[in-house]
């Protein structure tokens, strides 16, 4: 029940959100990077 423990809920929380965010950026700048990546491939065959 969250009222036997607020502060335990609140932390699981931010905990959570926390690591949802860091894998949201950790994929989106990965996937920017490989673009990149690979533009600058066919730019230096070309």
């Amino acid at each position: 029940m969250p009222q036997m423990a607020p502060l335990n809920w609140l932390t699981l929380m931010i905990y959570f959100s926390l690591i949802f965010m860091m894998f949201n950026i950790m994929n989106y700048y990965s996937f920017n990077y490989n673009i990149k990546f690979s533009s600058f491939k066919k730019k230096k065959l070309i």
